[in-house]
């Protein structure tokens, strides 16, 4: 091994780790937002409140197991099993030539779907009640309350374990490459495979995964940055100055 072999794989193959990188990154960037939206529309629906009796309650509660199982399901078991399961499954046994890009987003999504799921509820529970009962006194109702009040604040406080996740996408996206999805693992693998060159052209791989991460956490923490607002503001109408933390703390 030397840096010239590892510089020439990279001026002779650039083209493929270039298209290995898109299709990554861009398989992680749909994945996690449809996941994302999955995760907040099931963390909202297994947050309403069960009525205790009446057709609502055996309504909710057939629908919180039925999504009980999918988030169970899909937390429990390898990315790996699921693509070989509804790839080759859909088209063996339902007879469904799905498209390989198709597959890995619908793939992708609904894993990720799982997890933040459960990453939402935990951030809907950790507001304060108070608030709940507030808009309720106002006369909000459940959907009122989440979409005007309770949201909009859970989507800041899961925004870290949000770009978690997108990490894990980018990094997961690998194990694709079983339903031959030519993402940048696969794409490698082929590149080793010409020049048998395996630790080199891995090393190219490995530099490229860190650079996608890296980038999406420093692109995150800036907008976490941009939606905490300065440090000190000063009222409208006022020229007193106040300063954030203070006013965290009097609450």
């Amino acid at each position: 091994m030397s840096i010239e072999s590892i510089v020439k794989i990279v001026q002779e193959n650039w083209p493929m780790f270039l298209r290995g990188a898109w299709v990554t990154i861009y398989i992680s960037i749909i994945g996690t937002l449809i996941g994302t939206l999955i995760g907040l529309l099931v963390g909202v629906i297994r947050t309403i409140p069960v009525p205790e009796r009446g057709i609502k309650k055996v309504f909710l509660k057939v629908i919180n197991v039925i999504l009980s199982i999918y988030i169970e399901f899909f937390r429990g078991t390898p990315m790996i099993v699921q693509s070989m399961v509804i790839y080759y499954g859909s088209a063996q046994f339902l007879g469904i030539d799905i498209n390989r890009i198709v597959a890995a987003l619908f793939i992708v999504s609904i894993n990720t779907g799982a997890y933040m799921s459960e990453i939402v509820r935990g951030g809907i529970v950790s507001i304060d009640k108070g608030q709940f009962e507030a808009a309720q006194a106002i006369g909000m109702s459940h959907a009122q309350t989440m979409f005007n009040v309770i949201l909009p604040q859970v989507i800041r406080n899961i925004l870290p374990a949000t770009g978690n996740e997108f990490v894990v996408n980018i990094k997961d996206t690998s194990v694709l490459n079983v339903i031959s999805v030519s993402e940048l693992f696969f794409q490698t693998k082929s590149i080793a495979g010409n020049n048998f060159k395996y630790f080199e052209s891995f090393s190219v791989a490995c530099i490229i995964y860190l650079i996608l991460t890296f980038t999406i956490t420093r692109i995150l923490r800036f907008i976490e940055r941009k939606l905490d607002g300065p440090e000190n503001y000063i009222i409208p109408g006022n020229q007193m100055q106040v300063k954030t933390p203070e006013i965290v703390a009097d609450k």
